[in-house]
């Protein structure tokens, strides 16, 4: 599967030491396992020269406190609370200053971010998208993406999740919507000509 450089990036969802760290308040051991594999994601999208995104899920202390239904902090429990340890991007995925980091409040990093203005500004159509967890905020980020006319992959082997039936769940569904699913074995970058 080849794509062009110039309008690609990769989407590295929530890869934070709430999920990603064995001290994170939803850890889980397979996001943490996951780190390796999202690293190899970034460093094939920035030797191609294409853009790196990262998302961050970061709730401010009371943003839930006068929601009518939506409560994340009900259902999960306090998690990744703006200005905590646990917000931030685990140390060893680096974020260079040419990457663009999207604070987002739910689980689709689209709604009410900058990311799509992001993507549109510099011309990127095509999405490489990995991280955690891959039923949640991976699988929300690439429908969303997929319904505003962007094409989202889904790095298979470069997800987290808890349960692998979870994992499963999310790129079966992916693959069968909206996106496609491939190992990063897979990727390809094409060469642009001077």
């Amino acid at each position: 599967m080849q794509f062009n450089p110039d309008t690609t990036a990769a989407v590295v969802v929530d890869m934070q030491n709430g999920f990603c760290h064995p001290d994170g308040s939803l850890h889980a051991p397979d996001s943490e396992a996951a780190i390796e594999s999202v690293q190899n994601v970034i460093d094939l999208t920035r030797k191609a020269g294409s853009h790196v995104i990262f998302t961050r899920d970061m709730h401010p202390p009371e943003q839930f406190d006068e929601t009518h239904y939506y409560d994340e902090f009900d259902r999960w429990g306090e998690h990744v609370v703006e200005g905590t340890w646990e917000a931030e991007i685990v140390d060893e995925l680096t974020v260079e200053a040419g990457d663009h980091v999207v604070t987002k409040h739910t689980y689709d990093a689209f709604y009410q971010t900058d990311l799509e203005g992001h993507l549109n500004a510099h011309g990127i159509n095509d999405l490489l998208i990995c991280g955690t967890l891959a039923n949640v905020c991976v699988l929300h980020t690439a429908s969303s993406a997929g319904l505003r006319d962007f094409r989202p992959v889904i790095i298979e082997d470069a997800v987290g999740f808890i349960e692998e039936q979870h994992r499963e769940y999310a790129l079966d569904h992916a693959d069968w919507l909206f996106g496609d699913v491939r190992p990063l074995d897979s990727i390809e970058f094409i060469q642009n000509s001077m």
